[in-house]
């Protein structure tokens, strides 16, 4: 996806809450602001990627900060929320007439848990507000059958992580894939660094993923969704193998957006007017969008 107008106020909003949530120094804070206000006003450009231009906004912003990770604690508080509302999830599944689909609502109802932007959480606990209202809306746009027509087929599956949080019930997600297709090879992908809220290796460790995929990789670096210009050699040869691409959120969708591969289905929740209006949906819809 293109850089669209309204991701500037987007942008500067979420460096502004992530040097509030680093630093209390006043000058710290108004260096580091005025720091990606100028590097945004030399970045902007309406044909380039907007996360490629997010990625190294947010570069500075950490290295002016002195920060690798101002969302940690944040992060730590994610997962323990999700971790919590797991009975209410397994229930939900287990009374389904299909468990890959309700399991793929919980997994989107999670992509609630985001920072800093408008349509998405202010705090870890807003997921509890928000998870009921959420699931009960089912999808917004909904290409989960034809998803499910592929995975039958497939026997390489790749699964795009996306915040902490929501992958607590993206773990429940390749579970119910597992069983779905039990024949495929499900490979996660976590952020190769800490970046944003987003998912690390550590996280998909301390989740005992090892139990439901086959393989995890990361992504290599520091980048807003993925950076295809430094793809791992072990993700490259991934992607070429492929027979599915999942991919959670929206960074993600900005990312590969960008690109020929497919299939690849989006699962998220349109949180942005910018994103909504690229995938041709509503905003503040649940969404299984698949790209053939």
């Amino acid at each position: 996806m293109k850089i669209q107008t309204q991701c500037v106020p987007c942008l500067l909003k979420r460096i502004i809450f992530e040097a509030e949530q680093s630093t209390k120094d006043t000058r710290t804070k108004t260096r580091t602001i005025r720091n990606a206000c100028m590097a945004l006003s030399e970045l902007y450009d309406p044909t380039k990627c907007s996360a490629t231009i997010a990625t190294k906004v947010h570069k500075l912003v950490y290295e002016t900060l002195g920060d690798n990770d101002p969302y940690k604690e944040l992060k730590h508080q994610s997962n323990k929320v999700a971790i919590s509302l797991i009975p209410q999830v397994e229930k939900l599944i287990k009374e389904s007439e299909d468990p890959l689909k309700t399991s793929i609502i919980c997994s989107i109802a999670g992509n609630n848990m985001d920072f800093g932007i408008d349509g998405a959480s202010s705090h870890p606990d807003m997921l509890n507000e928000v998870f009921e209202r959420t699931i009960s809306e089912g999808l917004g746009y909904d290409n989960t059958e034809r998803v499910k027509d592929l995975l039958k087929k497939s026997r390489n599956v790749l699964l795009f992580t996306d915040n902490c949080g929501e992958i607590v019930f993206d773990k429940i997600l390749c579970r119910e894939l597992k069983k779905y297709n039990p024949d495929i090879a499900l490979t996660l992908v976590v952020k190769g660094e800490p970046i944003l809220s987003d998912a690390t290796l550590e996280d998909a460790k301390e989740l005992n993923f090892k139990d439901v995929v086959d393989e995890i990789l990361t992504t290599g670096c520091f980048a807003v969704g993925v950076d295809f210009e430094k793809l791992p050699s072990n993700l490259k040869e991934a992607l070429k193998q492929t027979d599915l691409i999942i991919c959670k959120g929206m960074a993600n969708y900005e990312s590969f957006s960008e690109t020929n591969y497919r299939p690849v289905a989006y699962l998220l929740r349109t949180k942005c007017d910018a994103i909504a209006s690229s995938m041709k949906l509503p905003l503040n819809i649940n969404t299984v969008k698949l790209y053939e």
